[in-house]
């Protein structure tokens, strides 16, 4: 019997995910969610700051200097913090790469990398969100990239099971197969959503354990603004560390999980294929 997730609003149709970002440079401002629901609650949220850059722009954008790329500077974007970690690596190529495992390539005209930035040269990405749109402008497919605090990644190729249009109350599902966590195990799925309109845009990412019981719920939520030199001091100023920030929340919330008493999963040894793929039917 294949697992199918439902919408989750019953009372309007169904909307297309646009591509609210229209292939230009921006930052995304907003606030990071997470929920944990058993054995035992913890919730936290924080204002947070990405940058969302469109892949074949990458060039302009340092050539107008709107963001120092492969640069040392207070706030920065580097390509080997993305796909396969390579100096000057073409990312454009490597998420195609990755969609034609899928045989989605076909469908996809431009990406857009959703990520935390280099802060005085340090970064760490929890998740990085690849958004792929068609020549309308739709979304077709979207991967999520993973990275765990001991320097692994994993990266979930996420679409529709027939290939079309992402909308909004679309749910995607990918079997968990990553160890992110170490006080969640690496078993059970994860249901992914996103939900774009105009400038605002919300990911949302539900994890349930092995028995299918809703484990985890977290979501950035936040509105898009042109990315600009102004623009980019803004955030760095009104945000500070950013990227600092999350890692030593990462740390204190794990403390605070310990006090709680929840389960400890030691690291397994990482699975050999790094890349999987989600859909919104799982036979």
């Amino acid at each position: 019997m294949p697992l199918t997730v439902q919408s989750e609003s019953e009372q309007a149709p169904p909307v297309e995910n646009s591509g609210i970002i229209h292939n230009t440079p921006c930052l995304l401002n907003g606030q990071v969610m997470h929920k944990r629901f058993t054995p035992k609650e913890n919730f936290f949220t924080y204002p947070i700051y990405y940058l969302s850059l469109p892949l074949e722009k990458l060039d302009k954008i340092k050539k107008d200097n709107l963001l120092k790329i492969d640069e040392p500077a207070l706030t920065s974007f580097y390509r080997k913090d993305h796909g396969n970690r390579t100096d000057n690596a073409d990312l454009n190529e490597w998420a195609r790469d990755q969609l034609e495992k899928f045989q989605l390539q076909g469908k996809v005209k431009t990406i857009t990398l959703i990520s935390m930035p280099r802060i005085m040269g340090f970064v760490f990405n929890p998740v990085s969100f690849w958004l792929c749109h068609d020549e309308q402008n739709q979304l077709r497919a979207i991967i999520y990239e993973v990275n765990n605090t001991f320097g692994e990644t994993h990266s979930y190729v996420c679409a529709k099971h027939d290939g079309t249009i992402i909308k909004e109350d679309d749910w995607i599902i990918a079997r968990k197969e990553f160890h992110v966590s170490p006080f969640l195990p690496r078993e059970g799925h994860y249901q992914f959503r996103i939900n774009s309109v105009n400038k605002k845009i919300g990911l949302w990412i539900d994890y349930y354990n092995k028995e299918g019981e809703r484990t985890l719920t977290t979501s950035l939520k936040g509105t898009l603004e042109a990315l600009t030199q102004a623009s980019v001091k803004k955030a760095f100023w009104r945000t500070p560390l950013v990227t600092l920030k999350a890692i030593s929340l990462i740390h204190w919330q794990a403390l605070k999980l310990k006090a709680k008493g929840i389960q400890f999963f030691s690291l397994p040894k990482q699975k050999k294929e790094q890349v999987s793929k989600g859909s919104n039917v799982i036979k």
